[in-house]
């Protein structure tokens, strides 16, 4: 597998450090509000990796971390009248209802950044002992200065950075650069016990910890959107790497922004949207179709009609298995005859072009197009007449390709409870030969946007794409 790896900016072969294994640490949220639809995508997009890596049968170990204390935190609990942890306990749970219905794994461990204090006062310790960090009033401050490599990742140069828009400026700071790995508690805010007074963790420190902790001081990959690469991840490979004088990473993976209406998202703008908001208006499982439509590095623009094209490819891969599934009910328990293995063998071959989609940098736009491969090919050569064998061998590629990308969720012939009833009572109208009431019903379910197909095996009833 070809990963295309922020730091060194070309793709390189994927080799675990440990054969067998994969461990990844993504960014996760903090939890302050609702996610957004630009952090849906990489959530969706690294739940993609993990589910891919494990297809290919490697046991991955997936750290997604919740921040669940820093300045937004503090203000919006403020704001409420009620403790950091209480909100943080809210819209955790919260994320992982959003997070669920748009197919998102849990990770092997949601660490949380107030649960790790001892950890991160011990790496913050390290790196004072070494000379990395000073403190000042309490807080303690990364020195820039003091690592020959910052900068590497980002491919920018310590001299050229000034203090601006991505640099929190500080008088008590040596450099502009320098970044807060504690910070001195200010009155109201939540503060723990540490040898440079009561305080909290930086931001950056939080990562930097946790991910050592469950993945060792060097782990494969790590990943998150492309607005993290500077100075979030900048400062965690300075952190890391300056602690214990080792690699911390072997491959950083970057998504792309998303577009609104081809405008960037901001809140500025008025575009910006949280997943619980789209969720309201657009199916979860067409998001993720969306999401997953173009390469994960590329920029993607969110639009109703993106959505709505998402739907129609979605439907097409759900009217196909459910047509396969049909067929299945009826068909012959045989040996594939000579035409039979022959689209076996092309089923195999779209298999294989999945997967070499998919090993080219995790390419999800080619991989959907190996599923409608599959689909072209079965909606042509299968019928009535087919054997069980060549239908399960198409239905099990479709279903096990789909489910590495986390689609295909809902089961196959499953109706609402009011369409199911309807179906049935066209089914008995028919029985007795009551015509008009049998097209009756079928206009009903025409209506409510259902298509009936009277077939030899039976009534079909479908969601109208």
């Amino acid at each position: 597998m070809q990963i295309y790896n922020s730091k060194t900016r070309r793709k390189e072969e994927f080799v675990p450090i440990h054969p067998g294994e994969a461990r990844i640490y993504a960014c996760g949220p903090t939890v302050y509000n609702y996610f957004h639809v630009g952090n849906a995508r990489p959530f969706i997009v690294f739940d993609v990796l993990r589910r891919y890596l494990e297809h290919r049968g490697y046991k991955v170990t997936f750290v997604q971390n919740f921040t669940d204390i820093d300045d937004k935190m503090i203000r919006r609990a403020n704001e409420e009248g009620i403790t950091v942890k209480e909100l943080g306990d809210r819209f955790i749970a919260e994320y992982y209802k959003d997070a669920q219905a748009l197919g998102i794994r849990p990770a092997t461990v949601h660490p949380r950044a107030t649960e790790h204090i001892p950890q991160i006062i011990a790496l913050v310790q390290r790196l004072v002992d070494k000379g990395l960090a000073y403190e000042v009033n309490g807080d303690v401050y990364f020195d820039t200065a003091a690592f020959p490599g910052y900068g590497s990742l980002s491919g920018q140069n310590l001299e050229d950075l000034e203090a601006g828009a991505r640099i929190e400026v500080d008088s008590a700071k040596k450099n502009p650069a320098d970044f807060a790995v504690w910070k001195a508690q200010k009155p109201g805010e939540p503060a723990w016990p540490s040898p440079w007074g009561m305080g909290r963790p930086g931001w950056h420190i939080e990562c930097s910890a946790m991910s050592m902790e469950y993945l060792g001081e060097t782990f494969d990959i790590h990943c998150g959107g492309k607005d993290l690469l500077f100075p979030h991840h900048e400062n965690e490979v300075a952190q890391s790497e300056g602690a214990t004088g080792k690699p911390y990473v072997h491959y950083w993976m970057h998504n792309g922004f998303i577009n609104v209406n081809n405008e960037k998202m901001s809140k500025s703008l008025g575009n910006f949207f949280t997943v619980r908001d789209i969720l309201k208006e657009f199916d979860a499982e067409d998001v993720r179709m969306f999401m997953l439509s173009a390469q994960y590095r590329s920029p993607i623009n969110f639009s109703r009609e993106m959505i709505a094209q998402a739907h129609a490819s979605l439907s097409r891969l759900y009217s196909a298995r459910d047509q396969m599934v049909f067929l299945l009910e009826h068909a012959q328990d045989r040996p594939m005859n000579e035409d039979e293995q022959a689209f076996a063998a092309r089923i195999k071959t779209y298999g294989e072009r999945f997967d070499s989609a998919m090993d080219d940098d995790l390419n999800t736009a080619d991989a959907i197009g190996a599923l409608f491969e599959i689909v072209r090919d079965a909606n042509v050569t299968l019928t009535a007449e087919s054997s069980k064998a060549a239908i399960e061998t198409a239905l099990n590629a479709l279903v096990s390709l789909c489910d590495v990308l986390g689609l295909m969720i809902k089961k196959a012939g499953e109706l609402p409870a009011d369409i199911q009833a309807l179906a049935d009572a066209r089914v008995q109208a028919r029985k007795d030969r009551d015509w008009k009431k049998s097209d009756e019903l079928r206009d009903q379910l025409k209506a409510l946007g259902y298509i009936v197909e009277d077939t030899k095996e039976g009534q079909k009833v479908r969601k109208a794409v």
